[in-house]
């Protein structure tokens, strides 16, 4: 590889292996183009939730990858074409939609039992307001995606936290907490996240039986994010709610393609909603509202995505595996205090610092005024992530390189060397 000043470095195929030839930190405030102004890097949010503007951006999930091909392509017949027009597929969409499902899980879904919403969050928060009532509790298995706890919040429910149990490095399901939990009269909902955000678990089949058969017990729904559903390493696969046939009173958000092909502002969601009853009260909510469709350019990029974009997406999962192994490889042989909780999927990896010692604060010290690297602080995710970083890893391998290495080096410089030993906690994003 040349020099670390070419500027072809940080590319998603760059393969570096040694902190010499990694490309340069990115820690130099870059000015913003008029036509860009991507979130994980805008210096307003930087300075508001980490105090400091120049932090290699790790924190928010999405991809620094170009979208697949035929995604592009479709976009631009369309700013060609030059004509916005009233333009439904909706039709078309869900038949796509159930194809891929068919092919990429074995799942048989039915395309009248969708119903496309303007986001994920939007749809699980459509559904907890129709699905329970002020008051009543929804069950959520901590650490977990920190947007669930204020699409609970904000609908005047309870969360109600079953927390996941990491056991010689694996997290399982705490059923016998589960029970306690659902004992409670006022727990309406189990909120599920599959795969897991942020720990990275694709649940087995015989871990959603047992949460069914609790569900079904104590007479609780089921809401299942499903939006990394696509994003599932080569050992592991991906099992929906929507495969218990016999159970169509819980509902699979079957999720977006926004996480799967890097369509983050461009995307809609779409929930599963196989109970005919259930289906008609929330489809008339949700176009009561007028959020039951999308526009001419997510529709048709959705389309390109799922049914052309599969190739694009074996070579993408296959790079970010490989880049689990380097971390994973890494960390065992040059930064053993810090243990990495290897995901079955999603392009998040959990990562332990505990072996270190330090506050929540001081972590977040360290990895911002030391490693000056911007990581989603594990407290957002409940009280049993305090030990924990989350990394986006969606990125060419040269840059999470890049990231192992200041944080090698801030650890191994101590937490004394920050610049400011009184940073609170980064406030929570709300993207």
């Amino acid at each position: 590889m040349e020099n670390s000043n070419n500027s072809n470095c940080c590319t998603p195929s760059t393969k570096a292996n040694s902190e010499e030839t990694c490309c340069p930190p990115t820690t130099q405030n870059q000015p913003q183009s008029l036509g860009n102004n991507f979130a994980k890097s805008n210096p307003n949010y930087l300075k508001s939730m980490f105090g400091r503007t120049d932090l290699m951006p790790l924190w928010i999930a999405d991809m620094d990858f170009k979208v697949a091909e035929p995604i592009t392509q479709e976009l631009q017949r369309l700013v060609n074409r030059g004509n916005f027009a009233y333009e439904f597929n909706t039709t078309k969409v869900f038949d796509a939609l159930v194809n891929w499902n068919v092919k990429r899980h074995n799942l048989k879904l039915e395309s009248q039992s969708f119903i496309e919403v303007t986001s994920v969050l939007t749809g699980i928060s459509l559904l907890i307001r129709e699905l329970s009532k002020e008051g009543e509790g929804v069950l959520v298995q901590t650490p977990v995606y920190h947007q669930f706890f204020k699409v609970i919040r904000s609908a005047n429910r309870t969360v109600v936290e079953n927390p996941l149990q990491l056991r010689n490095g694996h997290y399982e399901m705490d059923f016998e907490d589960l029970e306690q939990k659902l004992k409670r009269l006022d727990v309406k909902i189990i909120l599920l996240c599959n795969p897991h955000n942020p720990v990275g678990r694709a649940w087995k089949k015989r871990e959603l039986q047992q949460l069914v058969t609790l569900a079904n017990k104590y007479k609780v729904r089921i809401i299942s994010d499903e939006i990394h559903s696509d994003i599932i390493y080569s050992y592991s696969s991906f099992n929906s709610i929507a495969s218990f046939a016999d159970n169509s009173q819980h509902i699979a958000v079957i999720g977006a393609p926004s996480k799967t092909f890097g369509m983050q502002s461009i995307s809609n969601g779409y929930l599963y909603v196989p109970d005919m009853v259930t289906y008609k009260q929330v489809k008339n909510t949700i176009g009561s509202l007028y959020l039951d469709h999308g526009n001419a350019l997510s529709s048709y990029a959705t389309l390109a995505a799922y049914t052309k974009g599969e190739e694009w997406l074996e070579e993408t999962i296959s790079y970010i595996e490989e880049t689990v192994n380097w971390v994973e490889g890494y960390l065992r042989n040059e930064l053993p205090e810090v243990k990495l909780i290897r995901p079955d999927g999603t392009y998040q990896i959990w990562l332990d610092f505990s072996a270190l010692n330090l506050a929540p604060d001081e972590l977040n010290q360290l990895m911002i005024h030391s490693a000056k690297l911007a990581l989603t602080p594990g407290t957002w995710f409940g009280s049993n992530g305090s030990q924990f970083m989350r990394m986006n890893i969606a990125s060419p391998l040269a840059k999470i390189q890049r990231a192992f290495y200041q944080i090698k080096k801030a650890i191994k410089d101590g937490v004394g060397s920050a610049t400011n030993t009184n940073i609170k906690s980064p406030n929570c994003c709300g993207c």
